[in-house]
């Protein structure tokens, strides 16, 4: 692959840091709007399907899985799809179709013609998006960083999108509150239109695409970033760790909305507030993240947050109207920490670990089982919330999660105290 045409991949200065860089700047700014959108839905859609809708827990629970599913159905073509094209204009797209999506929700319910139906197609629809998004994503950041920029660089990001689960949520409940859930969704589809202006305002040049032999075919590209991973010792442990902490993540976030509306009987703007509360603490995480790995290790750093990411789920079942919401603010804090602590890491150890014209084929690999687990664990949490009620499917989500972390104990990353720069092959 040619070099790309870099104007703003000069040496960053420690006291403006990347939001010096001008094109990281945007791409920074497009995400953070984007994520605050994103995060209105994720209370929105399920406060439409509950209060408009008179949804069941399970189908909440599928507008769940729907989200995620497009990771199991197309994932792994997708990442052979995107190390084949150029990145910012396949984001820019997904920007474009997500904002019509999320449009045709308040206008559906201002013509009364909206149904869980709809919802679940939109849900759907938005998450084929997000693969290719997540993907070519993943992939563009190096385009516009040095190596040693991506630890800063995935922490900045990070710490904006935990940010907006923060505020997503809180300016969700006041909108549902005031105005109905409906018109929360309106947010969603400009933040999108902000991030397609943001991206198509970056000046610079993606390198070429590597040609691709016309006579490899798509399985042989898939089958390679399997490959892989399945015989790296540490992005098959990550892989594994996340996909199993997912299961538990996802499973008690899919039915929280009902089991604060239905079981505790709280109102919309406290329902947003409470979840605000129990992301914040993913700010924190993403902001010590880079300096937890240089000062202990980056090897440390993914165990120790995986330390706050496990046990205190075991906080959030013990959660009752008044000060009994303490518990669960306290559990999710610490959640958010622990989790974002993991991201930053990652996200920058497989930037650099994994030769370039791999990485949207691994970074999907990875993605496929810890994202594909989503959609089952929204399924099987909703399941166990209909048949043995909503309090039950929380407990044991959060009991499964308060185990993962052993996971990581097997294989290297125990051992040492960094992570590889690079594969023991190379």
């Amino acid at each position: 692959m040619t070099a790309a045409t870099r104007s703003d991949r000069t040496p960053v200065s420690h006291a403006g840091g990347l939001l010096r860089h001008r094109d990281f700047r945007l791409l920074w700014t497009g995400q953070t709007v984007s994520s605050i959108g994103s995060n209105v839905t994720t209370v929105a859609l399920p406060l439409v399907a509950v209060a408009v809708l008179d949804a069941g827990t399970f189908q909440v629970a599928v507008l769940t899985a729907a989200a995620w599913l497009p990771w199991l159905l197309i994932g792994l073509p997708a990442g052979a799809w995107v190390d084949r094209l150029p990145r910012r204009p396949v984001m820019v797209a997904c920007d474009l179709f997500r904002a019509l999506l999320f449009l045709s929700v308040p206008l559906a319910a201002a013509l009364d013609r909206l149904t869980v139906w709809h919802l679940l197609l939109v849900a759907l629809s938005a998450g084929v998006a997000r693969v290719f998004f997540e993907t070519a994503d993943q992939v563009y950041l190096p385009v516009l960083l040095r190596p040693e920029q991506l630890p800063e660089g995935n922490a900045k990001l990070h710490a904006a999108q935990t940010a907006s689960y923060v505020v997503g949520p809180g300016v969700a409940g006041l909108i549902a509150q005031l105005i109905g859930a409906v018109t929360a969704l309106l947010l969603d589809a400009i933040s999108f239109l902000v991030s397609a202006v943001c991206l198509l305002r970056i000046r610079t040049v993606e390198p070429r695409v590597r040609r691709v032999d016309q006579s490899r075919s798509l399985r042989r590209d898939i089958a390679e970033g399997l490959r892989f991973v399945a015989r790296d010792p540490y992005l098959r442990v990550l892989t594994v760790f996340g996909a199993a902490s997912n299961i538990g993540l996802t499973g008690y976030q899919a039915v929280l909305v009902v089991f604060l509306v239905r079981e505790l009987r709280l109102e919309p703007g406290l329902v947003g507030v409470l979840i605000a509360v129990m992301s914040a603490g993913g700010i924190i995480g993403a902001l010590l993240a880079t300096t937890l790995g240089r000062r202990c290790g980056t090897a440390r750093a993914l165990l120790i947050g995986a330390a706050f990411t496990g046990p205190p789920a075991l906080l959030i079942p013990l959660a009752a109207p008044g000060i009994g919401l303490a518990w669960p603010a306290l559990g999710g804090l610490l959640i958010g920490l622990g989790v974002a602590i993991g991201n930053v890491v990652k996200g920058a150890f497989r930037q650099t670990y994994t030769p370039h014209h791999l990485l949207g084929r691994v970074t999907v690999s990875m993605h496929l089982l810890n994202y594909g687990t989503i959609p089952l664990a929204a399924l099987l949490a909703g399941a166990i919330g209909a048949r043995y009620g909503v309090g039950t499917a929380i407990f044991v989500m959060t009991a499964w999660l308060a185990l993962t972390p052993l996971i990581l104990l097997i294989g290297p990353i125990r051992r040492r105290r960094d992570l590889p720069a690079a594969p023991a092959a190379s």
